[in-house]
């Protein structure tokens, strides 16, 4: 347990920051998992939609250094290649 002021207000501010990430977190998952079901279904228009929102989500999150900024380069690069594979496919 922290026993100085500024150690217990770090606490409230990691908690507050946490919740926040939690939310960013979130909606980044379930951006990615919708991409990757409208890729899934090969319909290259909602795909690209559902990607290029999944990009947008990762590179926020990136900023805010929910995740790293790697991790998201990966995951978008492999979103992009599945998409680029739709799209050439049709």
């Amino acid at each position: 347990m922290a026993n100085t002021p500024s150690a217990k207000k770090r606490i409230r501010g990691t908690e507050r920051k946490t919740v926040r990430n939690k939310m960013r977190r979130s909606k980044l998952r379930t951006a990615v998992r919708g991409a990757r079901e409208a890729l899934a279904q090969t319909a290259p228009d909602a795909a690209h939609k559902a990607v290029m929102e999944a990009i947008s989500h990762l590179d926020k999150a990136a900023g805010k250094r929910v995740i790293h900024r790697k991790n998201a380069a990966r995951r978008k690069g492999r979103l992009m290649k599945q998409l680029s594979a739709l799209e050439n496919k049709k």
